[in-house]
Protein backbone atom coordinates (compact mmCIF):
# COMPACT_ATOMS: atom_id res chain seq x y z
CA UNK A 1 0.00 0.00 0.00
CA UNK A 2 1.01 3.65 -0.33
CA UNK A 3 2.40 5.45 2.71
CA UNK A 4 4.29 8.56 3.80
CA UNK A 5 7.33 7.32 5.68
CA UNK A 6 9.70 8.92 8.19
CA UNK A 7 12.89 7.16 7.11
CA UNK A 8 15.00 8.13 10.13
CA UNK A 9 15.09 10.44 13.13
CA UNK A 10 16.46 13.93 12.55
CA UNK A 11 16.02 17.67 12.84
CA UNK A 12 14.95 19.13 10.44
CA UNK A 13 12.36 16.47 9.70
CA UNK A 14 11.45 17.20 6.09
CA UNK A 15 14.62 15.76 4.46
CA UNK A 16 13.77 12.37 6.02
CA UNK A 17 10.24 12.14 4.56
CA UNK A 18 9.56 9.80 1.64
CA UNK A 19 6.42 8.84 -0.25
CA UNK A 20 6.58 5.05 -0.53
CA UNK A 21 4.22 3.19 -2.90
CA UNK A 22 5.07 -0.29 -1.53
CA UNK A 23 4.74 -0.05 2.26
CA UNK A 24 3.69 -3.45 3.73
CA UNK A 25 -0.02 -4.21 3.66
CA UNK A 26 -2.01 -4.46 6.90
CA UNK A 27 -2.97 -7.81 8.41
CA UNK A 28 -6.63 -8.51 9.17
CA UNK A 29 -7.90 -6.45 12.11
CA UNK A 30 -7.62 -7.95 15.59
CA UNK A 31 -10.64 -8.34 17.90
CA UNK A 32 -12.37 -5.04 18.56
CA UNK A 33 -10.43 -3.23 15.82
CA UNK A 34 -11.15 -2.20 12.23
CA UNK A 35 -9.06 -1.41 9.17
CA UNK A 36 -9.83 1.97 7.59
CA UNK A 37 -9.07 3.12 4.04
CA UNK A 38 -7.89 6.72 4.17
CA UNK A 39 -9.62 9.39 2.09
CA UNK A 40 -7.73 12.32 3.61
CA UNK A 41 -5.19 12.66 6.44
CA UNK A 42 -4.26 15.80 8.40
CA UNK A 43 -1.11 17.05 10.11
CA UNK A 44 -0.48 17.93 13.74
CA UNK A 45 2.61 19.33 15.45
CA UNK A 46 3.01 15.83 16.84
CA UNK A 47 4.13 14.67 13.39
CA UNK A 48 7.24 16.80 13.75
CA UNK A 49 7.97 15.31 17.17
CA UNK A 50 7.74 11.82 15.68
CA UNK A 51 10.32 12.85 13.10
CA UNK A 52 12.63 14.47 15.65
CA UNK A 53 12.23 11.80 18.33
CA UNK A 54 10.20 11.98 21.54
CA UNK A 55 11.97 11.82 24.91
CA UNK A 56 10.89 8.74 26.83
CA UNK A 57 9.24 7.08 23.79
CA UNK A 58 11.23 4.39 22.01
CA UNK A 59 10.53 5.03 18.33
CA UNK A 60 12.00 2.83 15.62
CA UNK A 61 12.45 3.92 12.01
CA UNK A 62 11.28 3.82 9.28
CA UNK A 63 7.78 4.52 10.58
CA UNK A 64 4.47 6.09 9.56
CA UNK A 65 3.15 9.11 11.47
CA UNK A 66 -0.31 10.72 11.26
CA UNK A 67 -3.10 10.84 13.87
CA UNK A 68 -5.99 12.50 11.99
CA UNK A 69 -7.97 10.95 9.17
CA UNK A 70 -11.33 10.64 7.48
CA UNK A 71 -11.88 7.34 5.73
CA UNK A 72 -14.06 4.35 5.02
CA UNK A 73 -14.14 1.25 7.21
CA UNK A 74 -12.73 -1.53 5.03
CA UNK A 75 -12.91 -4.55 7.35
CA UNK A 76 -13.78 -5.40 10.94
CA UNK A 77 -12.22 -7.76 13.44
CA UNK A 78 -14.01 -10.27 15.67
CA UNK A 79 -16.52 -8.67 18.03
CA UNK A 80 -17.08 -5.57 15.89
CA UNK A 81 -20.55 -4.82 14.53
CA UNK A 82 -20.34 -5.50 10.77
CA UNK A 83 -22.54 -2.45 10.16
CA UNK A 84 -19.35 -0.39 10.52
CA UNK A 85 -18.06 -1.77 7.22
CA UNK A 86 -18.42 0.82 4.45
CA UNK A 87 -19.20 3.70 6.82
CA UNK A 88 -17.45 7.05 6.48
CA UNK A 89 -15.72 7.82 9.78
CA UNK A 90 -13.46 10.24 11.59
CA UNK A 91 -11.25 8.88 14.32
CA UNK A 92 -9.90 9.53 17.80
CA UNK A 93 -6.24 8.52 17.66
CA UNK A 94 -5.93 8.47 21.46
CA UNK A 95 -6.23 4.94 22.81
CA UNK A 96 -6.69 4.43 26.57
CA UNK A 97 -3.97 2.43 28.32
CA UNK A 98 -5.47 0.41 31.22
CA UNK A 99 -4.06 1.14 34.66
CA UNK A 100 -2.62 -1.86 36.51
CA UNK A 101 -4.38 -2.97 39.67
CA UNK A 102 -1.96 -3.51 42.55
CA UNK A 103 -2.69 -4.24 46.21
CA UNK A 104 -2.49 -1.16 48.37
CA UNK A 105 -3.06 1.35 45.54
CA UNK A 106 -5.35 4.31 46.35
CA UNK A 107 -8.62 4.75 44.42
CA UNK A 108 -8.23 5.97 40.85
CA UNK A 109 -11.30 8.23 40.81
CA UNK A 110 -9.17 11.35 40.22
CA UNK A 111 -6.38 9.70 38.23
CA UNK A 112 -6.11 11.19 34.75
CA UNK A 113 -6.32 8.68 31.88
CA UNK A 114 -3.13 7.44 30.27
CA UNK A 115 -3.21 7.58 26.47
CA UNK A 116 -1.16 6.18 23.65
CA UNK A 117 -1.50 7.76 20.24
CA UNK A 118 -1.90 5.98 16.94
CA UNK A 119 0.59 7.82 14.77
CA UNK A 120 3.00 8.32 17.66
CA UNK A 121 3.41 5.12 19.68
CA UNK A 122 2.12 3.04 16.74
CA UNK A 123 2.20 3.40 12.95
CA UNK A 124 -0.39 5.96 11.98
CA UNK A 125 -2.68 7.43 9.38
CA UNK A 126 -0.30 8.75 6.73
CA UNK A 127 -0.95 5.45 4.99
CA UNK A 128 -3.54 4.17 2.56
CA UNK A 129 -4.88 1.84 5.27
CA UNK A 130 -4.54 1.87 9.06
CA UNK A 131 -5.95 0.01 12.07
CA UNK A 132 -7.86 1.50 15.01
CA UNK A 133 -10.25 0.29 17.75
CA UNK A 134 -13.88 0.46 16.65
CA UNK A 135 -14.74 2.34 19.86
CA UNK A 136 -12.52 5.21 18.60
CA UNK A 137 -14.69 5.82 15.52
CA UNK A 138 -17.36 8.44 14.96
CA UNK A 139 -19.67 7.76 12.02
CA UNK A 140 -20.19 10.63 9.61
CA UNK A 141 -22.87 11.34 7.00
CA UNK A 142 -21.73 10.48 3.47
CA UNK A 143 -22.09 14.19 2.65
CA UNK A 144 -19.25 15.18 5.00
CA UNK A 145 -16.23 16.46 3.11
CA UNK A 146 -13.29 14.11 3.70
CA UNK A 147 -10.73 16.93 3.89
CA UNK A 148 -12.74 18.73 6.57
CA UNK A 149 -13.34 15.45 8.40
CA UNK A 150 -9.62 14.69 8.50
CA UNK A 151 -8.83 18.21 9.72
CA UNK A 152 -11.37 18.12 12.52
CA UNK A 153 -10.56 15.20 14.81
CA UNK A 154 -7.69 15.44 17.28
CA UNK A 155 -7.39 19.23 17.56
CA UNK A 156 -11.13 19.70 18.08
CA UNK A 157 -11.15 16.90 20.67
CA UNK A 158 -8.17 18.43 22.49
CA UNK A 159 -9.77 21.88 22.56
CA UNK A 160 -13.22 20.54 23.54
CA UNK A 161 -11.93 18.36 26.40
CA UNK A 162 -9.76 21.18 27.72
CA UNK A 163 -12.29 24.00 27.44
CA UNK A 164 -15.68 22.36 27.97
CA UNK A 165 -15.07 19.28 30.12
CA UNK A 166 -12.12 20.38 32.25
CA UNK A 167 -12.23 24.21 32.32
CA UNK A 168 -16.08 24.15 32.33
CA UNK A 169 -16.46 26.98 29.82
CA UNK A 170 -19.71 28.91 30.24
CA UNK A 171 -21.40 30.81 27.39
CA UNK A 172 -20.41 34.45 27.37
CA UNK A 173 -17.15 34.06 29.30
CA UNK A 174 -14.12 35.95 27.97
CA UNK A 175 -11.49 33.71 26.38
CA UNK A 176 -7.85 34.34 25.45
CA UNK A 177 -6.09 32.12 22.88
CA UNK A 178 -2.37 32.50 22.23
CA UNK A 179 -0.52 31.67 19.02
CA UNK A 180 -3.60 31.58 16.83
CA UNK A 181 -2.99 29.71 13.60
CA UNK A 182 -2.31 26.19 14.81
CA UNK A 183 -4.93 23.47 14.78
CA UNK A 184 -5.75 23.49 18.50
CA UNK A 185 -5.87 27.30 18.61
CA UNK A 186 -8.23 27.58 15.63
CA UNK A 187 -10.40 24.80 17.09
CA UNK A 188 -10.46 26.65 20.42
CA UNK A 189 -11.56 29.83 18.61
CA UNK A 190 -14.41 27.94 16.89
CA UNK A 191 -15.58 26.37 20.18
CA UNK A 192 -15.43 29.69 22.04
CA UNK A 193 -17.51 31.41 19.35
CA UNK A 194 -19.97 28.48 19.41
CA UNK A 195 -20.45 29.34 23.11
CA UNK A 196 -20.94 33.03 22.22
CA UNK A 197 -17.76 34.00 24.05
CA UNK A 198 -15.80 37.17 23.32
CA UNK A 199 -12.33 36.05 22.23
CA UNK A 200 -8.91 37.68 22.28
CA UNK A 201 -6.13 36.08 20.21
CA UNK A 202 -2.41 36.68 19.90
CA UNK A 203 0.09 35.98 17.15
CA UNK A 204 3.53 37.09 16.02
CA UNK A 205 2.12 37.48 12.48
CA UNK A 206 -0.34 40.18 11.46
CA UNK A 207 -1.70 38.08 8.59
CA UNK A 208 -2.71 35.36 11.06
CA UNK A 209 -4.48 37.94 13.19
CA UNK A 210 -6.34 39.17 10.11
CA UNK A 211 -7.53 35.62 9.40
CA UNK A 212 -8.56 35.14 13.02
CA UNK A 213 -10.53 38.39 12.85
CA UNK A 214 -12.46 37.01 9.87
CA UNK A 215 -13.31 33.92 11.98
CA UNK A 216 -14.80 35.98 14.78
CA UNK A 217 -11.89 37.01 17.02
CA UNK A 218 -12.84 40.19 18.87
CA UNK A 219 -9.40 41.40 19.97
CA UNK A 220 -6.26 40.67 17.94
CA UNK A 221 -2.91 41.31 19.65
CA UNK A 222 0.32 41.42 17.68
CA UNK A 223 2.83 39.72 19.97
CA UNK A 224 6.24 41.38 19.60
CA UNK A 225 7.52 40.30 22.99
CA UNK A 226 5.76 43.08 24.92
CA UNK A 227 3.57 42.73 28.02
CA UNK A 228 0.28 42.47 26.15
CA UNK A 229 -1.66 41.50 29.30
CA UNK A 230 -2.40 45.20 29.82
CA UNK A 231 -4.11 45.34 26.43
CA UNK A 232 -6.16 42.24 27.22
CA UNK A 233 -7.21 43.57 30.63
CA UNK A 234 -8.17 46.92 29.11
CA UNK A 235 -10.34 45.06 26.57
CA UNK A 236 -12.19 43.41 29.50
CA UNK A 237 -12.60 46.71 31.43
CA UNK A 238 -9.76 45.54 33.72
CA UNK A 239 -11.74 42.45 34.81
CA UNK A 240 -9.55 39.92 32.97
CA UNK A 241 -10.44 36.85 30.93
CA UNK A 242 -12.08 33.76 32.36
CA UNK A 243 -10.05 31.25 30.35
CA UNK A 244 -6.61 31.45 28.76
CA UNK A 245 -5.81 28.69 26.24
CA UNK A 246 -2.04 28.65 25.83
CA UNK A 247 -0.25 26.07 23.69
CA UNK A 248 2.87 28.22 23.38
CA UNK A 249 4.18 27.94 26.93
CA UNK A 250 7.34 29.72 28.00
CA UNK A 251 6.94 32.78 25.75
CA UNK A 252 3.33 33.54 26.71
CA UNK A 253 2.57 31.89 30.07
CA UNK A 254 3.18 34.88 32.36
CA UNK A 255 1.21 37.27 30.17
CA UNK A 256 -1.67 34.77 30.29
CA UNK A 257 -1.54 34.56 34.09
CA UNK A 258 -1.58 38.36 34.30
CA UNK A 259 -4.56 38.48 31.90
CA UNK A 260 -6.85 36.25 34.01
CA UNK A 261 -9.81 37.40 36.06
CA UNK A 262 -10.19 36.28 39.67
CA UNK A 263 -10.93 32.56 39.64
CA UNK A 264 -9.89 32.31 36.00
CA UNK A 265 -8.34 29.24 34.41
CA UNK A 266 -5.01 28.88 32.61
CA UNK A 267 -5.20 25.81 30.36
CA UNK A 268 -2.22 24.35 28.54
CA UNK A 269 -2.38 21.60 25.88
CA UNK A 270 1.26 22.09 24.87
CA UNK A 271 4.38 24.23 25.12
CA UNK A 272 5.86 24.82 21.68
CA UNK A 273 8.04 27.72 22.89
CA UNK A 274 9.42 25.73 25.83
CA UNK A 275 8.28 24.11 29.11
CA UNK A 276 10.28 26.18 31.61
CA UNK A 277 7.99 29.18 31.96
CA UNK A 278 8.28 31.93 34.56
CA UNK A 279 5.07 32.34 36.55
CA UNK A 280 3.61 34.52 39.33
CA UNK A 281 2.59 32.41 42.32
CA UNK A 282 1.38 35.42 44.31
CA UNK A 283 -1.09 36.29 41.57
CA UNK A 284 -2.15 32.64 41.31
CA UNK A 285 -3.02 32.21 44.99
CA UNK A 286 -4.34 35.74 45.59
CA UNK A 287 -6.65 35.65 42.57
CA UNK A 288 -7.51 31.96 43.18
CA UNK A 289 -6.51 30.96 39.68
CA UNK A 290 -6.78 27.44 38.29
CA UNK A 291 -3.86 25.87 36.40
CA UNK A 292 -4.98 23.09 34.09
CA UNK A 293 -3.03 20.66 31.94
CA UNK A 294 -4.93 18.79 29.25
CA UNK A 295 -4.07 16.34 26.51
CA UNK A 296 -6.36 14.75 23.95
CA UNK A 297 -9.66 13.36 25.31
CA UNK A 298 -11.96 10.39 25.81
CA UNK A 299 -14.07 8.60 23.21
CA UNK A 300 -17.23 10.00 24.81
CA UNK A 301 -15.89 13.55 24.44
CA UNK A 302 -14.88 12.73 20.87
CA UNK A 303 -18.40 11.63 19.98
CA UNK A 304 -19.82 14.80 21.56
CA UNK A 305 -17.63 17.15 19.53
CA UNK A 306 -17.98 14.98 16.41
CA UNK A 307 -21.75 15.42 16.69
CA UNK A 308 -21.30 19.18 16.54
CA UNK A 309 -19.18 18.77 13.41
CA UNK A 310 -21.65 16.41 11.72
CA UNK A 311 -24.46 18.88 12.46
CA UNK A 312 -22.48 21.74 10.89
CA UNK A 313 -22.08 23.62 14.20
CA UNK A 314 -18.28 23.45 14.19
CA UNK A 315 -15.97 23.53 11.19
CA UNK A 316 -12.18 23.18 10.95
CA UNK A 317 -9.93 25.76 9.32
CA UNK A 318 -8.10 24.34 6.30
CA UNK A 319 -4.73 25.83 5.44
CA UNK A 320 -3.69 23.85 2.35
CA UNK A 321 -4.39 20.48 0.74
CA UNK A 322 -1.61 18.42 -0.86
CA UNK A 323 -1.79 15.25 -2.95
CA UNK A 324 -0.22 12.45 -0.96
CA UNK A 325 2.76 12.17 -3.30
CA UNK A 326 3.67 15.77 -2.31
CA UNK A 327 3.84 14.90 1.39
CA UNK A 328 7.41 16.24 1.75
CA UNK A 329 6.13 19.68 0.68
CA UNK A 330 3.37 19.43 3.28
CA UNK A 331 5.91 18.55 5.98
CA UNK A 332 8.05 21.51 4.91
CA UNK A 333 5.10 23.88 5.32
CA UNK A 334 4.35 22.48 8.78
CA UNK A 335 7.99 22.66 9.83
CA UNK A 336 8.25 26.29 8.69
CA UNK A 337 5.13 27.14 10.77
CA UNK A 338 3.65 28.86 7.73
CA UNK A 339 0.15 27.46 8.17
CA UNK A 340 -3.08 28.90 9.49
CA UNK A 341 -5.30 25.95 10.30
CA UNK A 342 -4.76 22.37 9.19
CA UNK A 343 -2.54 20.97 6.45
CA UNK A 344 -4.19 17.99 4.78
CA UNK A 345 -3.09 15.13 2.51
CA UNK A 346 -5.62 13.81 0.03
CA UNK A 347 -5.46 10.15 -0.96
Amino acid sequence: MRAVVVTKQGNPVTPNIRFQPDWPDLPSPKPGWVNVRALASAFNHMDLWVGMGIPGVNLTYPRVSGCDCCGLVESAGPGVDPKWIGRKVIVNAATRVPDPSRPGDPPNSTLAPNYELIGEHHNGMFAEFFSIPAENLAAMPDSVDAVEGAAFGLCALTAYSMMVTKAKLVPGQAVLITGVGGGVATSALAIAKHFSCPVAVTSRHQWKLDKAKSLGADLCVLDQGQDWSKEVRAWTNKRGVDLAVDSSGKATHLNCIKSLARGGCYATPGCTSGPDATTDLARIFWNQLRILGSTMGSNDEFKEVASLFAAGKLKPVIDQVFPVADAPKAYARLEAAEQFGKIVLKW
